[in-house]
């Protein structure tokens, strides 16, 4: 998928507006430079950042509700993904995007990004653990196993909430091996960056509420 075709979905599909997309250029090119001294992402994926990186973050706004006054904590974000491109497609002041990464490297990064691009989120520059989490959204990509991010969402997570997870090729089969532990109603959409990766949501419900 070249750039051009990603630009094309974000705008029409995904609803960004241009003012959006020249951001997540202005992103692409600090990415780049940063990643010259610093392993933020992949080096073979630097040619793919449009369809590797923003378009599979972006395409989490289907499952989103930025219109309510409600908040998204994307755990273990590095370089951003997906929590900075959320929050350059989010309008709604009301709406938060808690960001939260451990790497001192990669929360240099992210706050250069937030001074530079004037976008709106917290971040977080330590441990998930270290913080009262009740986000309405909790969104993880190449954070953990799906275990473990199971056990964040009903242990450490203190609301109701929606559990979203991009997930690579194997999300079907990680998805039918823990069956028996999804208690909560969960469906698995495919991604739109690449047909044989997944999204799996999962609608977490906590008994106290």
């Amino acid at each position: 998928m070249s750039v051009d075709e990603v630009k094309e979905i974000l705008l029409k599909n995904l609803k960004f507006t241009l003012e959006d997309i020249k951001k997540l250029h202005q992103f692409q090119d600090e990415l780049i430079k940063y990643n010259n001294k610093y392993n933020l992402i992949s080096k073979s994926t630097e040619n793919q950042i449009w369809t590797r990186h923003i378009l599979d973050s972006a395409q989490l706004v289907n499952f989103i509700d930025f219109n309510k006054p409600h908040s998204l904590s994307d755990l273990g974000t590095g370089a951003g993904f997906p929590g900075i491109i959320l929050s350059i497609y989010n309008k709604n002041n009301k709406f938060h995007v808690k960001l939260y990464e451990k790497s001192p490297v990669k929360c240099d990064f992210i706050s250069k990004i937030k001074d530079k691009l004037n976008i709106r989120f917290n971040l977080y520059a330590n441990d998930y653990q270290s913080h009262k989490i009740d986000s309405n959204y909790i969104v993880c990509r190449a954070f953990k196993k799906l275990p473990e991010l199971l056990r964040i969402s009903r242990e450490i997570v203190r609301k109701s909430h929606k559990l979203i997870i991009l997930k690579g090729k194997s999300a079907q089969e990680e998805v039918k091996n823990l069956s028996k532990e999804l208690i909560y109603k969960y469906r698995l959409e495919k991604s739109i960056s690449n047909n044989e990766l997944g999204i799996l949501i999962v609608d977490v419900i906590k008994k106290s509420e």
